[in-house]
C-alpha cells in the first residue's frame, strides 16, 4: 500500500510540475471516468456500411468520430459483448482505443513504401497501417518478446494484413544498413495516460522507476529510428503517457543529436481532440477522458 501511495504522489508531483492545478484536476477527472469501448472497421475484410448494419441488427448503439469514418464509439455494449459477434471473430473489426488509432493516421502511409513498426505488438497499429495502404506497402513489424510476437502474428493473420513481415528482434538492435520510408515508434512507456482510478491496483505497475526505465529505452529507440529513416522521410513517435519526461524531453534530446526537425501535426478533425498543452509546438498530447486515453504524438522529419 505504501508503494502505491508513493507512486500516486510521484505522478501528481510530475503532473503539477508540468501543468497548472486546473489541468491536473481535469486529468484526474479523466482517470476517474470509465471509457467507452471503441473499435476500428478493418477495410481489409469489410466496409463501413456492412459493419454498421451488423451492429444495428445486434442492438449495438454507436457514434462516429470526426477524424476517421472507420472509428466507432460503442455506447451500450462491453468488449465481451462485441467479442461474441462474428465480425469480431472474423477480424472485420478491431477493438482499439481512439487514441491509438491516431499515430497511423498522422503518419499517412502510402502504397509501395518500406515501413517499420518498431514496437508492434499486439498489432493494432500495424494492421491499421496495412489497411490504410490496402496491403500495398512493405511493412516490417518488430517485436522482441516471443509471447508478444506470437500475439502479433495472430492478430496480423486474423486481420488479413498479409503485407506485414514480423521481425522478432529488439528494435534497438536493427542493423544500420536498413532504411525505411516511414517509421512508427509507439514506444514502451509508463502508461500514465491510461491509468484508471476505478481500479484498486491502478498504481501497482506505475512507478518513478518505470518512467525512468521507459525514458532510457524510448531515447535509444528514437535514436535508432532516426538512424535508419531515409533522409527527407518522416517518423512518428508516440506514447500512451502524458509526462514530458517520456515525451517532449525524449524528442528534444534525440533532435539535439540528429539532423531532424518537428513536422507540425495537422489533420481534419483534430480540433475536436481534448488536447493538453505541449512544450514542443506542433506535437500533440491528449487528455484522458471518457473517449480517449492520454496520449502523445510527434511527427519528425529527417533532414537530408
Amino acid at each position: 500500500m505504501e508503494n502505491l501511495i508513493e507512486n500516486e504522489q510521484f505522478l501528481r508531483d510530475a503532473l503539477m510540475s508540468q501543468y497548472d492545478e486546473k489541468i491536473v484536476e481535469k486529468i484526474y477527472n479523466g482517470y476517474n471516468t470509465k471509457r467507452y469501448v471503441t473499435l476500428r472497421i478493418n477495410t481489409l475484410k469489410s466496409n463501413k456500411d456492412s459493419i454498421e448494419k451488423v451492429l444495428l441488427d445486434n442492438g449495438v448503439k454507436f457514434e462516429n468520430v470526426t477524424w476517421s469514418n472507420l472509428a466507432l464509439v460503442i455506447k451500450n455494449k462491453t468488449e465481451k459483448d462485441l467479442q461474441e459477434l462474428d465480425i469480431y471473430k472474423n477480424g472485420e473489426i478491431y477493438l482499439q482505443s481512439l487514441s491509438s488509432m491516431l499515430p497511423p493516421i498522422i503518419m499517412n502511409p502510402e502504397h509501395n513504401e518500406d515501413i517499420l513498426d518498431m514496437a508492434a505488438a499486439p498489432g493494432g497499429k500495424t494492421t491499421q497501417v496495412a489497411a490504410l495502404t490496402s496491403n500495398n506497402a512493405n511493412i516490417t513489424a518488430c517485436e522482441f518478446n516471443k509471447i508478444r510476437a506470437e500475439r502479433l502474428k495472430y492478430n496480423i493473420e486474423k486481420q488479413g494484413a498479409n503485407s506485414v513481415f514480423i521481425m522478432q528482434k529488439d528494435a534497438r538492435n536493427i542493423d544500420d544498413f536498413f532504411a525505411f520510408d516511414r517509421i512508427l515508434l509507439d514506444a514502451p512507456c509508463s502508461g500514465s495516460g491510461t491509468l484508471s482510478l476505478k481500479e484498486e491496483d491502478s498504481f501497482k505497475y506505475f512507478s518513478k522507476r518505470l518512467v525512468e526505465k521507459s525514458a532510457k529505452i524510448q531515447f535509444e529507440l528514437l535514436k535508432k529510428a532516426l538512424k535508419i529513416l531515409k533522409p527527407g522521410k518522416e517518423l512518428i513517435y508516440s506514447t500512451c503517457s502524458i509526462l514530458s519526461l517520456e515525451n517532449e524531453e525524449i524528442v528534444t534530446k534525440a533532435l539535439n543529436n540528429a539532423k531532424a526537425e518537428i513536422v507540425p501535426i495537422e489533420f481534419a478533425g483534430m480540433e475536436c481532440l481534448p488536447l493538453l498543452p505541449v512544450k514542443i509546438p506542433g506535437t500533440l498530447c491528449i487528455c484522458p477522458n471518457e473517449l480517449y486515453e492520454g496520449f502523445f504524438v510527434a511527427k519528425i522529419r529527417k533532414i537530408g
